[in-house]
C-alpha cells in the first residue's frame, strides 16, 4: 500500500472531524434523501469505505428498495404444501425444497442482464457462475443449469453482436464445471434490442441435514475468505450497473463487468463440498453481487450482529487498489466461511489441497456493529443490518397506463387469415421458420447437456430433468417460461400464464411440480406504467401460487431494463421445479412409433391475441391474452401424472400452438401423422389457449385414456394416428417431414453463420 494512499486514508476518525468533506454520492448511484440518511444512521458523514458499501447495497439490485413493498405479498403463500415443504426460502442465497427420501433440492433463477450487454461472453459466464455459487452456498452439489434468453431481432446486427458471445460464455462456463445445461429459452422481440435478457438457474442437491444458512453466529468465530483474489474487474458491478437505464450510445462500462475464471470456481465447489462433509462451516456466503460489502454485512446482519475484518489481509490481484475499491470489487469466484476457531486449521488444509487460497480476514464480535480496519486504520464501522437490509423502502407512483384500454381493444381476431389448405400450409412453414419458433440447437449444442451422467430430459424437451439418487431414479424436472407479448397484453395474467405454462411443462413429463423461483424483468421503476406491470405481475403470481398450493422460494428482480424511452416487454420469467419418483417412467415429449392415437387434452378458444401467428405474420401486437383457467391447469397436471406409463408422449400446447406442437413431435424422432383439426382448421393449428396438451397413446388404449380425461373432467379431441413421413392434415395440405426439417432448422444458422 503507497504511503501516499496511507496518509490520505479516510478513516472513521477523519470523518467524524471533518463532516463537510464533499463526496461523490451522486457518482455512485446515491440520491440526496439515502446519502443524508445514511449520515443520520452513523451520527457523521460516511467514510469513503463506508459510502461505497452503502452505495452497493443499497442499489436497486441489491436492496429491492422499489420492488420489495411488491414482493413482500409472497410471504402469504404457504410455505409448507401437500406436495412438498420449503426447508429454506425468501432471504436466503436458494430456496431448497424436500423431495422425500432425505434428499432436498436448491434452485434459484438470476439476471445478469447489463453485464452481458456490455461483454457480452464475460456477463453470461459469471451470471452462470453467480447462480451456481448461490446453490453451493446453501450446501448443495450444483447439478444442472438453465438459460432462460431474450434478444433483439434476429437480424439485428446488434443482436449478432451480443447473441454469439451470450451464449458463448454460458456454454463455456457451464461446460467447464461439468455442468449439464437442460434447458431454457430464446426468444426475439425489439424491444430487447440494446437490452437483452440473460437469466440463468441453477439446480442443486443436498441430503436434509446438510443444509447451511448464510449468517455469522458464534463470538469469536473466524471469517474466512477464500478462492479467487480480489481485482478490479466488477467493481461496481452489477450492483451499480443493473441500477440504471443505457442510453442510446451502446455499451460503454466495460471495467463493470466480472471476469469469469471457471476452473477455478471448480476447484472451489468441489473444495466447498468437501468441507461441508468435515462438518467445518458454521455459517458461508458466496460473493456476487456487491461484493465483500454484501458478504460482510448480510453475514453479520443474520447472524449474532458483529463482526471485525482486516481487509488488508484480503489478497489482491491489484496491489493498488483502495478499501472502498475492494469492498465494490466483485471479482468472481470468492466465498466467505464462519469458522469456529478448533476448525480453521482443517479448513485452511482442505483449501490447500485443492488449491484454493484461503485467508482469515476477521472474527464474529459481540459489538454489534461490522467493524473494517485497513493498515491498523478503521474505515468501517457500521450497524450491519443498516446495510444489508434496512436500505430505503420506495413506494413507487404506479397506475393503469392510459394507453392499455387501447392496446387491448386492438385485437388479433380481427386480422385477415388464411382460408384455404395452400395457405394454412404456407402459414405453418412460415411459423415454424420464425426466430421464436425454429430449432434452437444452434445455441444448445454449444452447451453440454449429458454431462454427469444423470440428464433425463433436455432441450428441445418441455421440460429438464435429472437423476437425484441413482439407487431408486428419484429426480427433479424444472422448466422455466414466459411470454412477454401476453404480459404487456395484461402484466397480471401475462405472469399466471407464465406460471401455468412452466408448471404444465414440468407435468407433462410426469413429474409434480413442488415451487417456483421467478426472474421479475421489467422497463424503469421510475415509470408509473412500468412499476404498474411489476405491480399487476406480482399480483398475478402470488394469486396463481396460491391457487396451485405451491410456494415462492426466491428469487431476482431486474429493473431499469430499457435503452432510452423503450422499455422491454414485461418479462415475468417463473421457473417451477418439480419431483418424479422415477425417473425410467417418465413421459417424452414426442411420439416415436407409427400407429399411434392422437389426442388433445384441454379446450381450444379463438385466443389468436399476442400469438406467434399474429407476430410473425402481422407484426400485431394487442387484445387480450389467453384465458388462464389454474384451476383447470392443476387438474390437468394430476391427468398426466396419473396417466405416467398409458401416455406414450405428451407435448404442451403454448407458442405457435397445435401447428408447432405437431411439427416438433413429428420431427423428433422422423415419425409423421394424419390428423384431422375438428371446427376452423386455422383456429385449431394456430390458437394459443393455454391448458392443453397433445399426447399419444398406444392403439388399443384410447378407452383408457378417454376413462382418465372423463373422471378429471378434462376435454378430450381425438386427431388422428402417427406414421409415415409427412404431416397430413386431412382435407387442407400435407407437409413432407423433410420439407418441414429444412424450414424448422435453417433459420439460426442462416442468420448466425
Amino acid at each position: 500500500m503507497p504511503e501516499t494512499r496511507i496518509a490520505n486514508l479516510d478513516t472513521v476518525a477523519v470523518a467524524s472531524e471533518d463532516p463537510h468533506h464533499a463526496q461523490p454520492w451522486a457518482d455512485l448511484g446515491l440520491k440526496a434523501d439515502e446519502y443524508q440518511r445514511i449520515r443520520e444512521i452513523l451520527g457523521r458523514r460516511p467514510t469513503s469505505s463506508e459510502l461505497a458499501m452503502y452505495s452497493v447495497m443499497w442499489s436497486e439490485h441489491c436492496s429491492y428498495k422499489s420492488s420489495k413493498v411488491h414482493l413482500k405479498q409472497f410471504s402469504e403463500i404457504p410455505q409448507e404444501t401437500p406436495a412438498g415443504k420449503m426447508l429454506a426460502g425468501i432471504g436466503e442465497n436458494a430456496g431448497v425444497i424436500d423431495i422425500g427420501q432425505g434428499y432436498a433440492v436448491t434452485f434459484k433463477v438470476e439476471s445478469h442482464n447489463h453485464p452481458s450487454y456490455v461483454e457480452p461472453h464475460q456477463g453470461a459466464a459469471t451470471g452462470i457462475g453467480g447462480i451456481v455459487r448461490d446453490i453451493l452456498a446453501m450446501g448443495a452439489r450444483p447439478v444442472a443449469v438453465m438459460d432462460p434468453l431474450r434478444f433483439g431481432p434476429l437480424d439485428a446486427p446488434d443482436t449478432h453482436r451480443v447473441l454469439p458471445g451470450i451464449v458463448a460464455g454460458v456454454g463455456g462456463y457451464g461446460n467447464c464445471l461439468g455442468l449439464p445445461n437442460i434447458g431454457g429459452e430464446a426468444v426475439f422481440d425489439e424491444t430487447y434490442l440494446g437490452n437483452p435478457l440473460v437469466n440463468a438457474l441453477c439446480v442443486g442437491v443436498l441430503r436434509h441435514e446438510d443444509l447451511h444458512l448464510a449468517k455469522a453466529s458464534g463470538v469469536g468465530n473466524q471469517v474466512i475468505l477464500y478462492g479467487a483474489r480480489t481485482g478490479g474487474d466488477g467493481i461496481g458491478g452489477v450492483s451499480v450497473l443493473a441500477s440504471e437505464t443505457f442510453d442510446a450510445d451502446g455499451p460503454a462500462k466495460r471495467p463493470s463487468v466480472q471476469v469469469g475464471d471457471p476452473f477455478m470456481e471448480k476447484l472451489l465447489i468441489e473444495c466447498t463440498l468437501e468441507i461441508f462433509a468435515a462438518g467445518l462451516v458454521a455459517g458461508i456466503q458466496d460473493l456476487g453481487g456487491a461484493g465483500l460489502s454484501c458478504a460482510t454485512s448480510e453475514l453479520a446482519s443474520a447472524g449474532d450482529g458483529g463482526m471485525h475484518v482486516e481487509l488488508d489481509r484480503v489478497p489482491l490481484r491489484d496491489s493498488t487498489l483502495a478499501p472502498e475499491e475492494i469492498l465494490m470489487s466483485e471479482s468472481q469466484e470468492r466465498m466467505m466461511a464462519v469458522v469456529e476457531p478448533d476448525d480453521v486449521a482443517a479448513f485452511l488444509a482442505i483449501c490447500a489441497k485443492w488449491d484454493v487460497e484461503a485467508v482469515v480476514v476477521g472474527e464474529v464480535t459481540d459489538t454489534g456493529r461490522l467493524q473494517i480496519d485497513w493498515h491498523g486504520e478503521r474505515v468501517v464501522d457500521v450497524p450491519p443490518r443498516s446495510v444489508a437490509h434496512d436500505g430505503p423502502t420506495y413506494h413507487r407512483p404506479f397506475a393503469r397506463p392510459d394507453w392499455q384500454d387501447a392496446l387491448q381493444a386492438d385485437s388479433a381476431e380481427a386480422l385477415p387469415r388464411p382460408t384455404t389448405g395452400d395457405e394454412l400450409r404456407a402459414t405453418l412453414l412460415r411459423l415454424v421458420a420464425s426466430p421464436n419458433l425454429c430449432d434452437k440447437s444452434w445455441i444448445t449444442d454449444q452447451y453440454d447437456r449429458y454431462v454427469r451422467g444423470n440428464t433425463v430430459l433436455a432441450q428441445p424437451s418441455d421440460s429438464g430433468m435429472v437423476r437425484v439418487d441413482e439407487e431408486t431414479n428419484l429426480g427433479v424436472a424444472v422448466s422455466t417460461d414466459c411470454n412477454g407479448r401476453f404480459a404487456k397484453l395484461d402484466p397480471y395474467a401475462g405472469a399466471q400464464l407464465a406460471l401455468a405454462e412452466s408448471y404444465r411443462n414440468v407435468a407433462t413429463g410426469g413429474a409434480t411440480p413442488l415451487a417456483i423461483s421467478d426472474c421479475l424483468n421489467f422497463g424503469s421503476p421510475e415509470d408509473p406504467d412500468v412499476m404498474w406491470q411489476f405491480a399487476e405481475a406480482c399480483r398475478g403470481l402470488k394469486d396463481g401460487c396460491l391457487e396451485l398450493g405451491i410456494p415462492v422460494t426466491g428469487g431476482n428482480v431486474s429493473l431499469y431494463n430499457q435503452t432510452g424511452e423503450t422499455a422491454i416487454l414485461p418479462t415475468p420469467v417463473v421457473a417451477v421445479l418439480g419431483v418424479i419418483d422415477d425417473v425410467t417412467r417418465r413421459t417424452p415429449s414426442a411420439w416415436s412409433a407409427a400407429g399411434e392415437q392422437v389426442f388433445v387434452l384441454g379446450e381450444s378458444r379463438e385466443e389468436l391475441s399476442g400469438s406467434e401467428w399474429a407476430h410473425v405474420v402481422h407484426g400485431h401486437l394487442g387484445g387480450r391474452p389467453p384465458v388462464v383457467d389454474l384451476a383447470a391447469e392443476k387438474v390437468l397436471a394430476e391427468l398426466l401424472r396419473e396417466g405416467v406409463g398409458l401416455l406414450t408422449s405428451a407435448h404442451d400446447l403454448s407458442d405457435g400452438g397445435l401447428g408447432q406442437a405437431l411439427v416438433e413431435a413429428a420431427l423428433r424422432h422422423g415419425v409423421g401423422a394424419t390428423v384431422t383439426v375438428p371446427g376452423d382448421a386455422f383456429l385449431g393449428l394456430f390458437a394459443e389457449s393455454a391448458g392443453r396438451v397433445l399426447v399419444t397413446v398406444a392403439p388399443g388404449d384410447e378407452d383408457r385414456l378417454a376413462d382418465l380425461a372423463a373422471r378429471h373432467g378434462v376435454a378430450l379431441t381425438g386427431l388422428g394416428v402417427t406414421g409415415g413421413d409427412a404431416l397430413v392434415v386431412d382435407g387442407q395440405f400435407e407437409a413432407p417431414l423433410a420439407e418441414l426439417r429444412e424450414a424448422w432448422t435453417a433459420t439460426l444458422p442462416a442468420a448466425l453463420g
